[in-house]
């Protein structure tokens, strides 16, 4: 494991293991504070006003008058509080709603993040790891701007690994005698990634399970909340468009572009 991996394993999981030793008020605080929540970007950019979202916070019915009465005073804690500071971008993705939530993170950042990190060097994954974070909340955002949830955990930093991973482990390579080492010579352009089966059929799944999961997130004792599957999507696509320019491994077989980490 590269030891940058191993340095976000531990530190995620000494944070969360530090975080159950808070006061649970002083633990919800935190993530009010740390956790990206979309409406009160929108409160800092002038997106929307405090009338918009306390409406947005009504407006959710849930079947029971109490979901209602509860995200209602969310929403006027949000409001109460004013704009986001900048960090929470990247804060949130230190924070997690559950041991299995964080294990499970751990487990596909070892997977992807690993064979990213091994190419790429230290620097250029922090990079990749820091645009894949804020751009997984920028598509939540998108989705939501509305929204007084708070969005936690490095799925989104976790999915722009996958991306990035996605253009190059599943080569084959250019001669069978140079394998597996040759499967690494040259990163896929997206359009020879939407005509690799075993990419695609990699990518569908994890889609169908960020489905299923998002259904089944509560039950499954993954986060006490939904999951910001949009924050995925954000990610992984961020991953994807920018690796190319982080990529020390050129689309020639055997270059390596002049960047070194």
């Amino acid at each position: 494991m590269p030891g940058l991996i191993l340095v976000l394993v531990l530190g995620l999981c000494a944070i969360h293991f530090l975080r159950g030793l808070l006061p649970p008020a002083t633990d919800l605080e935190l993530l009010f504070d740390w956790g990206f929540v979309p409406a009160r970007w929108s409160l800092a950019w002038g997106y929307a006003g405090p009338e918009a979202i306390i409406a947005a916070a009504t407006s959710i019915d849930g079947g029971d008058a109490d979901v209602t009465a509860a995200h209602l005073m969310i929403a006027e804690y949000v409001v109460a509080q004013g704009g986001a500071s900048p960090v929470t971008a990247l804060s949130y993705a230190l924070l997690h709603g559950s041991w299995m939530h964080v294990v499970l993170n751990c487990v596909w950042l070892v997977a992807f993040g690993s064979p990213v990190v091994r190419r790429c060097g230290t620097t250029r994954s922090v990079i990749l790891a820091v645009l894949a974070t804020v751009g997984a909340v920028a598509v939540q955002w998108l989705s939501s701007p509305l929204s007084t949830q708070v969005v936690i955990g490095a799925s989104g930093t976790v999915s722009g690994f996958m991306g990035a991973a996605a253009l190059f482990v599943f080569r084959r390579p250019e001669r069978v005698w140079d394998w597996p080492a040759g499967a690494q010579d040259r990163r896929s352009s997206l359009g020879e990634l939407v005509r690799n089966r075993s990419a695609l059929f990699f990518l569908g799944s994890w889609l169908v399970i960020n489905l299923v999961v998002g259904l089944l997130s509560q039950p499954l004792g993954i986060t006490e909340g939904g999951v910001a599957w949009q924050a995925h999507i954000g990610g992984l696509v961020t991953g994807l468009l920018v690796f190319r320019w982080l990529d020390p491994v050129s689309g020639t077989p055997g270059q390596t572009s002049s960047w070194t980490a």
